[in-house]
């Protein structure tokens, strides 16, 4: 692990939901940073001024104020510039989900976040990339499909108009709405580094995916089962294929698909967080 001295420095990227969602974490961040280490804070207020920011950050090491889903945004966009391996990340996590970077090991407390950035030491990480040049830090889940939605219950005499309208608005205020549509299972090949784990003859609950280490995705599948809870199936690998139809899948944050194949492949030690030093 590398480590860092406070003469290091620092490109400030405060993302703007934290911003306004938490101004006084972002203030405390702000006061740890500057009186530890020179710093140049930046206040994007979009997505393309985040992107601008850390294009330009020269020799200054980046440090991202904000959320799991800021934190995602920036290791894609070093990703994509293929900037991302020569590059060592600090978040502090400020206001939305920050399960992820408690995850990554990075403290959820602002000022212990900010001391870490002062005073850590650079992680490797993997990282799951896919075949559109998609990245995974944490986890990847696909869920089970579902039917289609069934049509809202007609009345019989809905030929009556102020009648249908007062159905139709009972049925709102009451919570009911159309019926509820269970998630069905899914039909997928799972294939990791050639071998077949799971076929599409075999419907499944749903997958999970970790970077887990050494360069090896750990890979868990549900199959569906009659009675008793089947037991997941478990493999790991460098490579997963999954194949099926119209799948849609939450990466990190994020929900991708629908597609019908998409293979992920392990990038060992693609990425350096700072996390505390003990």
């Amino acid at each position: 692990m590398a480590t860092f001295a406070t003469s290091d420095q620092l490109l400030v990227v405060i993302d703007p939901v934290a911003r306004h969602t938490d101004g006084e974490s972002v203030r405390i961040a702000k006061d740890v940073l500057s009186a530890g280490a020179a710093t140049k804070v930046c206040l994007p207020e979009d997505p393309e001024e985040f992107a601008r920011a850390l294009a330009r950050r020269g020799s200054r090491r980046p440090v991202v104020v904000g959320d799991d889903r800021a934190l995602i945004r920036a290791v894609s966009l070093l990703h994509r510039r293929r900037e991302l391996a020569g590059c060592a990340l600090s978040v502090v996590p400020v206001g939305g989900a920050q399960a992820l970077a408690a995850t990554l090991g990075v403290p959820t407390g602002t000022v212990a976040a900010a001391r870490a950035v002062l005073d850590g030491v650079e992680r490797r990480l993997d990282l799951l990339v896919d075949d559109s040049d998609g990245v995974v830090l944490g986890a990847l889940r696909i869920p089970p499909l579902r039917p289609a939605r069934q049509p809202e219950p007609v009345p019989p005499d809905a030929g009556v108009p102020w009648l249908r309208m007062t159905y139709v608005s009972l049925r709102r205020t009451l919570g009911l709405g159309a019926p509820a549509c269970d998630p069905g299972p899914a039909r997928l090949r799972v294939e990791i580094d050639g071998s077949t784990l799971v076929d599409l003859d075999q419907p499944v609950q749903g997958l999970a995916m970790t970077p887990g280490r050494g360069g090896l995705a750990e890979v868990e599948v549900w199959p569906v089962s009659v009675g008793a809870q089947a037991a997941p199936l478990r493999a790991v690998g460098r490579t997963v294929t999954v194949t099926g139809t119209d799948f849609r899948y939450r990466a990190d944050a994020a929900v991708a698909g629908p597609v019908r194949r998409r293979t992920w492949r392990v990038a060992e030690g693609a990425w350096g967080l700072t996390v505390p030093s003990s």
